[in-house]
């Protein structure tokens, strides 16, 4: 099981991979567009950023899938929008944005699903946890 320490190694380096190459690299991973999401921290207030993949678009709304990887629990990513919906998103060549961050409902995940498991990575992370992957649904303010 990955650790905290090793999620925020990855994202921190990801970080580095971005800003060293001028954003030539970093903003695909497993055939998917990758975000900048600043979060706000559920206990400490704080401002969080991250990166994060997107693998469905729906017009104006990106989703998001809270995997951490496969694990039995949720990332805290997911738990901070969860406390503190409004968040910060930049895409590749994009200002940032504001935006409200909602899980989907279960109507919304049963349509949405079958989408996402079309990347290979989620189908893989779908099998190694008991847990429902909750997916999350930006939209704009």
């Amino acid at each position: 099981m990955a650790s905290d320490q090793k999620f925020r190694l990855l994202n921190r380096a990801h970080g580095v991979l971005v800003r060293l190459t001028g954003g030539r690299l970093g903003w695909r991973a497993a055939g998917m567009p990758v975000l900048e999401v600043i979060t706000t921290g559920r206990r400490s207030g704080r401002p969080h950023a991250l990166r994060l993949t997107s693998p469905v678009r729906q017009g104006s709304t990106i989703v998001l899938v809270a995997s951490r990887g496969g694990e039995d629990r949720d990332p805290d990513w997911f738990l901070n929008m969860c406390a503190h919906p409004q968040v910060q998103v930049r895409a590749r060549g994009e200002q940032w944005r504001s935006m409200l961050a909602r899980p989907a409902t279960p109507q919304e995940r049963g349509q949405l699903w079958p989408l996402v498991v079309r990347n290979r990575w989620y189908r893989g992370y779908e099998a190694k946890t008991e847990r429902v992957i909750p997916l999350v649904l930006l939209e704009p303010v």
